[in-house]
């Protein structure tokens, strides 16, 4: 279950034209409060082959695929970090809270860096986390 403004979020209340939002990640693991930061899209883009009656009926010669749309599951989703899904194999209860819903995908990088450079997320053992960007590594920081 998500949370968004303190109420429960579901898909009605999706805003029309968001791409995704910014989360956060509650848990108690190993007698420790535990917290992750991360962003997740509510849809998927996808290129699909078409198939031969689709390949036929097209116009342009040029183009070979076309995009698909499909909506992922957030309500399932987890997080990529090893030790949060871990412990939600193991039964332990995580919060997951809604921090913002962006309506582009560069929004959704730069609240998702916002949050965890201002929450000092590389230099707290409190955060999962381990890099940001891909250029920010806790291991190397400290």
């Amino acid at each position: 279950m998500w949370y968004y403004n303190k109420t429960q979020f579901t898909d009605e209340q999706i805003p029309e034209g968001a791409v995704g939002f910014v989360y956060m990640m509650k848990a108690v693991i190993g007698g420790e409060v535990k917290f992750y930061i991360g962003k997740k899209g509510f849809y998927s883009n996808r290129k699909v082959k078409l198939g031969k009656k689709e390949e036929a009926l097209r116009t342009d010669k040029r183009t070979k695929t076309y995009k698909l749309v499909s909506k992922l599951d957030y309500q399932n989703y987890y997080s990529s970090n090893a030790a949060l899904k871990e412990a939600h194999k193991n039964g332990v209860v995580i919060t997951r809270v809604i921090l913002k819903i962006c309506f582009n995908k560069l929004d959704m990088t730069y609240y998702e860096t916002k949050y965890l450079f201002t929450t000092n997320a590389l230099e707290s053992a409190q955060y999962l986390n381990d890099n940001i960007l891909g250029k920010f590594y806790k291991s190397k920081i400290l």
